[in-house]
C-alpha cells in the first residue's frame, strides 16, 4: 500500500504545477455544481425541475391541477418502494437529463421514458388503491378495469395532471418560478 502511494506523488519539481491544476480542476467542479444547483435535486421541491427552462410546461400544467394540492413531482416520477431504488432513479434520470441539457440535445417535445412509465403507473397504483379496491365504486367499475388491466391509468385518465403538454409553445403565458443567477455578485460588478 505505501508502495502505490509512493507512485502516486509527483516529483518535486511538477509538485506545484499538479497542485494547482488538482485546484482549479476542483474548483471548476464546485462551481458547476453551484451553478447548475446540484443539490436542489436531492429535495422534493417542485420548482426544481424548472431549473431546465424546457420543463415550464410539465411545471405550469401541474401548478393548475389537482395533484398540486397533494403530489409533488417526485411524488409521481419517483419510484417509493425503498430508499436506494428512489435515490438510485433519481441518479441515473438527473445524469441523463444533465447531459442531456448540457449538451444541448433536449427535445422540442418531450415523452416520459419507458422507466418513468413504469414508475409513473407503479404511483397512480400507489396513491390510488383505495380508489381500485373501494367495494362501492367497484360496483360501477370493476367491469371496466378488469377489462382493461393490461392498460396504463393516463390512457384513459389523460388529462391527469398535465393535460394535453406538447411543447414550449402549448403554454406560452405560463408563470414559474423565475431562477436566480448563478453568476456572482462581484462577477456582474466587473462586467458592468
Amino acid at each position: 500500500m505505501k508502495k502505490f502511494i509512493q507512485h502516486l506523488i509527483p516529483p518535486p519539481q511538477w509538485r506545484v504545477p499538479v497542485v494547482i491544476m488538482l485546484g482549479a480542476i476542483f474548483g471548476l467542479g464546485l462551481y458547476a455544481a453551484y451553478s447548475s444547483r446540484a443539490l436542489s435535486y436531492l429535495s422534493d421541491a417542485p420548482e426544481t425541475c424548472v431549473n431546465c427552462h424546457i420543463m415550464a410546461p410539465q411545471y405550469a400544467t401541474w401548478q393548475h391541477s389537482s395533484h398540486r394540492e397533494v403530489a409533488t413531482c417526485n411524488d409521481c416520477h419517483v419510484p417509493h418502494d425503498n430508499i436506494f431504488r428512489t435515490y438510485y432513479f433519481k441518479a441515473m434520470d438527473g445524469a441523463r437529463h444533465a447531459t442531456m441539457f448540457t449538451l444541448r440535445l433536449e427535445p422540442q417535445n418531450i415523452f416520459i421514458k419507458q422507466a418513468g412509465i413504469g414508475v409513473v403507473q407503479e404511483n397512480c397504483v400507489r396513491c390510488h388503491s383505495n380508489l381500485i379496491t373501494d367495494s362501492k365504486l367497484l360496483v360501477q367499475t370493476s367491469v371496466f378495469h378488469d377489462k382493461f388491466e393490461d392498460r396504463l391509468c393516463w390512457e384513459c385518465h389523460r388529462e391527469v395532471p398535465h393535460g394535453r403538454v406538447k411543447s414550449l409553445s402549448s403554454t406560452p403565458y405560463a408563470r414559474v418560478p423565475m431562477l436566480s443567477s448563478p453568476v456572482p455578485e462581484w462577477l456582474k460588478k466587473m462586467t458592468n
